[in-house]
């Protein structure tokens, strides 16, 4: 729904829009915020919060009054989530986030000759640990969870400098366990900052 509401902010921008050309080429940079992990099983979900950190770098092509790009990220985060009553009464069930990779494409349009509003869409591959304890044996279990990143926001440009504060959610949908459907869907909300150069 607010990566719905970004883009309708978005295509609501009149045709005398500020040049985009300012905003466009090569960005390295450096990203860190909040990370909020989200498990659910059966209608029942629980979510705990942490801290997500990592590096970013893509690249913009200037549309006239829009900017058109691509990017990639790595990440890594500190949150992780449980639940219980995943397969026995009393039994529990831990998500440890790991590292996240992302590729995907983002399209803005100039606010001001610094200033970009904009929305992105692409993949996420997450790197997660999986426990499961039912009291008298465990299990921990390394997978990588597929998915797709939705998000938004406004970056802030000025000489070599930007700055970008976005938001992003990303859906793993349900997690299998040797080809077999648990059940467990995973998810996750993030606020970050992003700052770094241009080139």
């Amino acid at each position: 729904m607010m990566t719905a509401a970004f883009a309708a902010t978005l295509f609501a921008v009149p045709a005398h829009a500020q040049d985009s050309s300012g905003l466009a080429g090569f960005k390295l940079g450096a990203i860190a915020g909040y990370d909020s992990v989200k498990l659910e099983l059966d209608g029942d979900s629980g979510s705990k919060g942490g801290f997500a950190y990592g590096l970013t770098a893509g690249y913009d092509v200037d549309l006239g009054r829009a900017i058109l790009g691509i990017e990639t990220e790595i990440s890594d985060s500190t949150a992780e989530e449980s639940v219980s009553d995943v397969v026995v009464p009393g039994d529990r069930a831990s998500l440890v986030t790991g590292r996240d990779l992302y590729v995907g494409a983002r399209i803005g349009f100039a606010a001001s000759d610094n200033v970009l509003l904009f929305a992105k869409g692409g993949y996420t591959n997450a790197r997660v640990k999986l426990k499961y304890n039912d009291g008298t044996s465990s299990l921990t279990e390394g997978d990588n969870l597929d998915g797709y990143r939705l998000g938004g926001g406004a970056e802030y440009v000025s000489g070599p400098i930007f700055g970008r504060l976005e938001y992003r959610y990303s859906d793993y949908g349900e997690y299998s366990y040797a080809g077999v459907g648990t059940g467990l869907k995973a998810s996750r909300h993030q606020v970050v900052f992003a700052g770094g150069y241009r080139f």
